[in-house]
């Protein structure tokens, strides 16, 4: 038999999920599911003005809807899926210790988030720098700035 306590836990999780059905695809409650995500980040929530990891929000700001070659450049994507991503700016100091001591980015801020969804999966990847990533195949594959990319699922 149910307790009350569980009925409103089940009715919390439905209302935001029904929310996060008229959001962008990217937004929500993420489970860590790669070994990198698990290792660092654990589960991320993605909303409109912030990034949350590991109980701790950081200000986020959607700078512009990536093109499906650029997908591509940085996740092992199709580019003829006609899948398109998500560049936002956000910073979070390198100081920031995440599961078992890691950070993002090393000794550099985190400064530039990319995603994109495919079904119930989400990746990301972070990046270092001042300046907005080069979103094609040479400049990714030589890039500095780029920390790591990372699996989520729902």
């Amino acid at each position: 038999m149910w307790k009350p306590l569980a009925h409103g836990v089940v009715a919390s999780v439905l209302l935001l999920s029904c929310a996060a059905a008229g959001a962008e695809p990217d937004q929500g409650y993420w489970r860590a599911a790669s070994s990198a995500a698990t290792s660092i980040t654990s589960d991320i929530t993605i909303g409109k003005e912030k990034l949350t990891i590991d109980f701790i929000a950081y200000p986020l700001a959607p700078i512009r809807a990536l093109k499906p070659v650029e997908v591509s450049a940085v996740f092992d994507a199709d580019v003829n899926a006609g899948i398109n991503g998500t560049l936002y700016r956000l910073r979070v100091p390198a100081r920031q210790r995440f599961e078992h001591k890691n950070t993002l980015c090393g000794d550099e801020d985190t400064q530039w988030m990319a995603t994109y969804v495919t079904g119930k999966t989400l990746e990301v990847a972070f990046f270092s720098g001042d300046d907005m990533p080069v979103f094609t195949f040479d400049a990714i594959s030589k890039s500095t700035t780029l920390c790591g990319t990372f699996v989520y699922s729902r």
